[in-house]
């Protein structure tokens, strides 16, 4: 089993940063894909952004690319997600999460284990 545990979210104002951390326990995630969701009141959770086992692969969204930097430390099993010109619609809960594959899927179907989330609020 793995627990995952987000943490950084916050309120800030359109065009700051936020730093996401996701700290994974129980297991090593190093052979894990991960991704970063997020879900906003009244819609379907999305995926952001997701990175393959060794970080050699990494994707982003449309809405977040050149703003969303997904990255990974094996050795710290820990997981991140640098936000930057953040924007009143990022605002959201926003989801670590590791699937057993070693690269990454868009479907939120295909990861096995899920953090609480930690809220992202942007204000304009």
């Amino acid at each position: 089993q793995v627990q995952l545990v987000e943490s950084g979210g916050g309120l800030v104002q359109a065009g700051d940063s936020l730093r996401l951390s996701c700290t994974a326990s129980g297991r090593t995630i190093s052979n894990y894909a991960m991704g970063w969701f997020r879900q906003a009141p009244g819609k379907e959770r999305e995926v952001v952004a997701a990175i393959s086992w060794n970080g050699a692969s990494t994707y982003n969204a449309e809405p977040v690319k050149g703003r969303f930097t997904i990255s990974r430390d094996n050795a710290k099993n820990m997981v991140y997600l640098q936000m930057n010109s953040l924007k009143p619609e990022d605002t959201a809960v926003y989801y670590c999460a590791a699937g057993r594959a070693r690269y990454y899927s868009l479907r939120y179907s295909d990861y096995d284990y899920w953090g609480q989330g930690t809220q992202v609020t942007v204000s304009s």
